[in-house]
């Protein structure tokens, strides 16, 4: 599943909630991570990402 983010540069992002790796709060917002060094800082607060990123993983897998 995508969840769609605003990043840094205000371009909107999807991000594949399957790949994320790692969240931390910096200076602009959040930065998410993912494998192979891959990451986007969006302007979201923490919190909010890891909300969004949480009910998407809930939805039942086909």
């Amino acid at each position: 599943m995508f969840v769609k983010f605003i990043s840094s540069d205000r371009v909107e992002t999807a991000v594949n909630a399957e790949q994320v790796t790692f969240i931390s709060s910096v200076t602009d917002g959040t930065r998410i991570r993912f494998g192979e060094g891959r990451s986007v800082t969006v302007v979201e607060p923490m919190d909010e990402v890891i909300e969004r990123l949480n009910k998407t993983r809930s939805f039942p897998q086909e």
